[in-house]
């Protein structure tokens, strides 16, 4: 895993933001930023990391507050876990590995909560994105809106970490191992697609102090102060001109309870999209087709 990466740590405002670079070659690769999901960190494009530096310059920072980057203190209207403010990272973590590489733009790939941060990024840094690919997700603000008790179910995590401290954070620090790998292992392939090694290192994540609240204030922000950006940007009729390609889960909760091209649709110029033969974890479950469909699409 990551044999042709150097590790990172980049020091970035109130935040420093960790993970691996693909090793300088001394060829010209186009940038190419992955993004994680929840309760994961960058180790979750372990199966495709080497393969993709073959034909980019790749960057897999953790998101504020998971695996190794920072976690700054909350604010009573979570800004500080806003995507607005995790997208910011991002565009300071590439343009600081930018000005070491030689470039401006690059295209990025994201699953799950780095999609919604990547969904953030095109809205607020559309001159920077070249290009992106979100999976298995819809638009946080249609999630919400056509809530009903099957999705409530399915993705139940959603209204429990929205909870007020300190109830969603005391009962998750319990037993964070218990948490990882009941929600991770629910979903349709179970836990057969995660090495007993990554996931341990997802729980160790997970169990480093006040990492729980800063996953909570990652959601608390998503219910509150990101609808308020995604309505804004609906109310001035904004749409999205960066190409996005769209995938998701066959056998996932995101395309039985929603129509994503439809959605995304709505909110961008540019969409295509197609289910894979996959739970919710694409880059777990079928590393060869999202390899495929990257390097297809970019």
């Amino acid at each position: 895993m990551f044999e042709t990466f150097d590790e990172f740590s980049v020091p970035l405002g109130d935040v420093g933001i960790a993970g691996r670079i693909s090793r300088d070659t001394g060829e010209s690769r186009p940038p190419l930023l992955l993004l994680h999901g929840h309760p994961e960190s960058h180790l979750m494009w372990h199966r495709i990391a080497d393969r993709l530096a073959e034909h980019y310059t790749v960057i897999i920072p953790d998101l504020r507050g998971y695996g190794s980057s920072g976690i700054p203190a909350a604010d009573p209207d979570h800004h500080a876990y806003s995507k607005r403010t995790m997208a910011r990272d991002q565009v300071l973590l590439m343009q600081h590995f930018g000005a070491q590489r030689g470039f401006e733009k690059f295209a990025v790939c994201a699953h799950d909560r780095g999609a919604r941060v990547a969904h953030r990024l095109i809205a607020d840094h559309p001159s920077l994105v070249s290009a992106a690919m979100l999976l298995d997700i819809a638009p946080t603000l249609d999630m919400y809106a056509s809530t009903n008790r099957a999705f409530a179910e399915a993705y139940f995590h959603w209204f429990f970490l929205i909870q007020p401290h300190p109830l969603p954070e005391s009962l998750i620090e319990a037993n964070p191992r218990a948490y990882v790998e009941n929600l991770m292992g629910s979903r349709y392939a179970g836990l057969a697609p995660f090495p007993p090694e990554i996931l341990d290192r997802y729980v160790a994540a997970l169990s480093r102090p006040g990492a729980v609240h800063a996953m909570c204030e990652d959601y608390r922000a998503s219910a509150t102060v990101d609808l308020d950006h995604d309505r804004e940007d609906r109310d001035l009729g904004l749409l999205a001109e960066t190409p996005l390609r769209i995938l998701w889960g066959r056998h996932g909760v995101v395309g039985r309870q929603f129509d994503p091209l439809a959605l995304w649709g709505a909110v961008a110029k540019n969409v295509s999209g197609q289910a894979l033969d996959a739970g919710h974890y694409l880059p777990e479950e079928v590393p060869d087709d999202v390899f495929d469909e990257i390097l297809n699409f970019l």
